[in-house]
């Protein structure tokens, strides 16, 4: 079975549009066939955006893995930050283009094997990461954040208890300092920030 974060041309596509209430802002978003979650919004990242200080987010944000778009658009929507967004799945990247045309927000958005296309540094990287990957690519993407977080940076995860979101926090100690923020039905908001 091919999964979400490889791009296979050969499925057949099949769009479809979702209405997506988070914390009273309505988002309409586009999915398709080969995306993360594509009949609704996944409870992780919707504990995700419910656990973020969104009075406090500004300047530069990365959505690692943005799929169809939510995490990135719904940042944009609720605050003045500049948002970024990657993804590896090629029609995740196209749905996320339109669905920022959509909501009409001014996002960047591309395509990007981790973080090869990225070219800056964030205050914030956010991600439901795509846990499947495996462990070896998963902490790529963890411990690598680092390199592209500013000083004082924070990389916010969601991981279910059940794929091990006790053992990634207390691996991340190496390297950042680590906060649980929200336990939610098995679901772990970790904090790491760069210090």
């Amino acid at each position: 079975m091919a999964h979400y974060f490889e791009y296979d041309k050969d499925l057949k596509s099949k769009e479809k549009e979702i209405i997506v209430d988070i914390n009273g802002t309505k988002l309409k978003l586009i999915t398709d066939n080969g995306v993360f979650s594509k009949n609704k919004l996944d409870f992780g990242t919707r504990t995700l955006l419910s656990s973020l200080d969104l009075e406090n987010i500004k300047g530069d944000i990365l959505d690692f893995g943005c799929g169809y778009g939510p995490i990135g658009i719904y940042i944009k929507k609720v605050t003045n930050a500049s948002v970024t967004m990657i993804d590896i799945n090629k029609r995740s990247v196209d749905l996320a283009l339109k669905n920022a045309k959509l909501n009409n927000v001014d996002v960047d958005i591309r395509e990007s094997n981790l973080y090869e296309n990225v070219d800056k540094s964030f205050d914030y990287i956010i991600s439901n990461p795509p846990i499947r990957v495996g462990k070896k690519i998963l902490y790529e993407i963890l411990f690598k954040a680092k390199d592209y977080l500013k000083e004082n940076g924070q990389l916010w995860i969601v991981i279910n208890k059940d794929q091990g979101a006790k053992s990634v926090a207390k691996d991340l100690e190496l390297e950042y300092k680590v906060e649980i923020v929200n336990k939610n039905k098995g679901f772990y908001i970790i904090c790491a920030s760069k210090h």
